[in-house]
């Protein structure tokens, strides 16, 4: 499960729909292209590389799953901000989600999260990911992923959307993140954007006081390893969709419902985080 080996068969125990795929990291840090990854019909299996701690971040499950107990986390509701400028649509996203950056960033770019369990339905599937080229924590992938949409509230449609994303998740205790751009999107014209994680020391106004730690491990320190790290996910979404549907009413109904659909997934990605600290870490 790349470099959450032990993460991904625990997410996939505690989702109804089950992860599709198990996408392995080389631990080779030269950069390769897909073609050369297939010339070898059968390549000699590599050892994965962990780019964080596996033990700490169990370990912070722990207190989340502990935490839940006495005091459940309450989920903060996304906030949205769309803007116009000249045709193109940007919308920022800020989410907070009661996990660790490691799990959020996983589920953000590998997992299958967004599955409505009372429709049964996927909101969002990654249907196929492939790794073009891969430096270390570096990898530039093409992905494909099919999004339910709503329409008019009658029926709903799977669009289809490919995309090259550009991954860079070393040391997610500091912050993990990714570029996107579209190779092809349904009525779209534009369509590009990135997201980031980043942690949030959740007790640390109760545990360290006024001394506010800059780095996980000074928050260790000042909360005495009982600190929750949560996280901050940042989205910034550019997207213009083609003639006519870039001009009023058609416009209107397009931003209404990506933001919409925007809302139900996030939904899904905070309902995952709770089946999480429920379940405790994967060592339970």
């Amino acid at each position: 499960m790349g470099v959450f080996p032990g993460f991904g068969s625990w997410i996939n125990l505690n989702s109804q729909q089950p992860l599709k795929d198990e996408y392995k990291r080389s631990e080779n840090g030269e950069s390769k292209s897909a073609s050369e990854k297939d010339t070898n019909n059968a390549p000699a299996k590599k050892e994965e590389v962990v780019y964080y701690d596996e033990k700490e971040d169990t370990r912070q499950q722990g207190l989340w799953h502990e935490a839940e107990k006495k005091h459940p986390w309450h989920n903060p509701p996304p906030k949205i901000k769309m803007t116009n400028k000249k045709g193109l649509y940007h919308m920022n996203i800020e989410l907070t989600v009661g996990t660790t950056p490691n799990i959020v960033y996983y589920l953000m770019s590998e997992g299958n999260p967004f599955f409505d369990e009372k429709k049964w339905r996927d909101l969002m599937k990654n249907t196929s990911r492939k790794v073009l080229k891969e430096n270390g924590p570096k990898r530039v992938v093409l992905v494909e992923k099919a999004v339910a949409y709503n329409f008019l509230s009658l029926t709903t449609i799977s669009i289809p959307i490919h995309l090259t994303m550009e991954e860079n998740e070393k040391d997610l205790t500091l912050i993990g993140q990714t570029k996107y751009k579209k190779e092809k999107v349904m009525l779209m014209k534009e369509f590009h954007g990135n997201y980031k994680v980043e942690p949030i020391y959740v007790d640390q106004e109760r545990l360290c006081k006024k001394r506010l730690p800059k780095s996980p491990e000074e928050y260790k320190k000042c909360s005495g390893g009982q600190g929750r790290i949560g996280s901050k996910l940042t989205i910034n979404q550019y997207f213009q969709p083609y003639p006519p549907f870039n001009i009023p009413p058609l416009s209107w109904f397009i931003r209404g419902l990506t933001i919409k659909t925007s809302k139900n997934l996030l939904n899904l990605l905070q309902d995952m985080a709770f089946s999480l600290r429920q379940a405790g870490p994967p060592s339970e």
